[in-house]
């Protein structure tokens, strides 16, 4: 599996580390010449690699961490995102209910990365704490993952416990899904929850 993260702001940057903690190699993009990141990503680890934006769609599972309302311009840099994995990373705190027509972002997501799987996920938590080590005092620090696709939503899980973390599946997407996703001016009721898997 390939791996890429496209936006490269503090959330990006943070996800890189994650990858970087665990040697697990991940490329990295914008919509910038990657020379001008190239620096930062160097910095974070030898296995993190800045690319264009071109070549980051052409991963097996790509991490949109981007602002919700720069999801189509990324999504039109394929005409078809067939068989690709999509974990959003997006939270559109602040776009209106009507804006939305009602639905999950998470769904617009979808409907915008045609034929891609969208798995919701890694949202939850701020940068500052999903910087962190995610082995906290003999437990791992819980992501929440929701996705309309059940493999999609398996196969980032096994990647969230390479990564470290301890993953809990919350269902669909307008499921369980909501409960991490913002809706206008309201955040879903599991965002910002800091929790710790302890296994027996």
């Amino acid at each position: 599996m390939t791996y890429a993260i496209i936006g490269f702001g503090e959330i990006g940057q943070t996800l890189a580390k994650t990858f970087a903690r665990k040697g697990i190699a991940v490329s990295v993009a914008t919509t910038r010449d990657p020379e001008s990141f190239a620096s930062t990503a160097v910095a974070i680890g030898p296995g993190i690699t800045p690319t264009t934006l071109a070549e980051a769609v052409e991963a097996d599972v790509v991490f949109l961490a981007v602002r919700f309302q720069s999801h189509p311009d990324v999504a039109k840099v394929l005409p078809d995102w067939q068989g690709k994995i999509i974990v959003d990373v997006t939270n559109a705190y602040g776009v209106s209910a009507k804006d939305m027509g009602g639905r999950p972002s998470a769904k617009i997501v979808a409907d915008a990365f045609a034929g891609g799987r969208v798995v919701k996920g890694f949202n939850h938590l701020v940068a500052a704490v999903l910087d962190q080590d995610p082995a906290v005092q003999g437990g791992r620090r819980v992501v929440f993952l929701s996705s309309d696709d059940d493999d999609a939503a398996a196969q980032v899980g096994a990647l969230a416990e390479d990564l470290g973390f301890a993953p809990i599946q919350l269902g669909g997407l307008s499921e369980g899904g909501l409960l991490v996703q913002a809706h206008d001016k309201n955040w879903g009721r599991l965002i910002f929850k800091d929790l710790v898997r302890f296994d027996r």
